[in-house]
């Protein structure tokens, strides 16, 4: 999943390829931040870079989150809200089918499924419960 989110993002600066390229789902930021503009209609085109950005950092901080194992129940269940308003903003905006065809709904439960798990061992907060068993 902390992949997936850092393929988004840096797909975004067009290190997948430009913008027209087979494959390539924006290519630019500027082309991200139209999305972004197509998904949340209600949000005023001043704001709407800053929900572009807001987004981009959230799933840069939740990637990295992910990988490593760090606050791990708490990012996988943020993930899993921000995956659902997505997936929700697409139906709203764009039809049901969009966020089926790109499994938004499906990776929002993994997240969801994944922030219910109580033991991770290869994550840093495995590390740290162990640190602190050894601590007392």
């Amino acid at each position: 999943m902390g992949e997936s989110f850092l393929s988004a993002v840096v797909g975004r600066f067009g290190m997948w390829g430009q913008a027209g390229v087979p494959n390539v789902g924006w290519g630019n930021f500027e082309a991200f931040t139209s999305h972004t503009a197509l998904l949340n209609p209600y949000v005023s085109g001043n704001l709407i870079s800053i929900v572009a950005w807001m987004a981009t950092v959230l799933e840069v901080l939740f990637a990295v989150g992910l990988i490593v194992g760090f606050k791990t129940r708490i990012v996988a269940f943020s993930s899993g809200v921000l995956l659902l308003l997505f997936g929700l903003s697409m139906s709203v905006n764009l039809g049901l089918k969009a966020p089926l065809d790109y499994s938004v709904f499906t990776a929002s439960s993994g997240a969801f499924l994944l922030a219910t798990c109580t033991s991770l061992t290869w994550s840093i907060d495995r590390w740290i419960v162990a640190e602190k068993e050894r601590e007392s």
